[in-house]
């Protein structure tokens, strides 16, 4: 896989949220055990406040945008979205915003959580590395 090709991942956002995920896990279980007269729907419904935050923080963790020869798949937390690259018309990033956005053919804009400020240095480079793969895959002809 060539480096330009490589998936935009977070690096802050997603240590934190895989820590976190552990640490909901092991705190949930250890509650669980401590309540030695817990009933067990209260027990269940303990374990299952559980998962659901860990599932939540993994989702964070594992938000990304994959390109490839036709476009992008961007993961966000919620929704998988795949792009082609004509599609994309511009990659916004700076001014306070928490991600990378991208201007859509259509008139919409939409978030790459892969790309995220915590990031500093890196997500700037990121951003530049998705702005000339989206530069690199609409040129025409006409460009030539």
């Amino acid at each position: 896989m060539d480096v330009q090709d490589a998936p935009f991942r977070p690096r802050f956002a997603r240590l934190v949220t895989l820590g976190l995920v552990v640490v909901v896990l092991v705190l949930t279980a250890l509650l669980i055990v401590a309540l030695p007269n817990a009933e067990p729907l209260d027990r269940a419904g303990f374990a299952l406040v559980g998962v659901l935050i860990a599932w939540f923080c993994w989702r964070q963790a594992t938000v990304r945008a994959v390109p490839d020869e036709d476009g992008l798949t961007v993961r966000n937390l919620m929704i998988t979205t795949r792009l082609t690259w004509p599609e994309i018309v511009s990659v916004r990033f700076g001014s306070g915003r928490p991600w990378v956005q991208l201007d859509l053919a259509d008139g919409d804009t939409l978030a790459v959580m892969g790309i995220q400020s915590a990031d500093g240095a890196y997500a700037q480079t990121e951003a530049r590395r998705l702005a000339t793969l989206v530069a690199l895959h609409t040129t025409t002809a006409q460009d030539d």
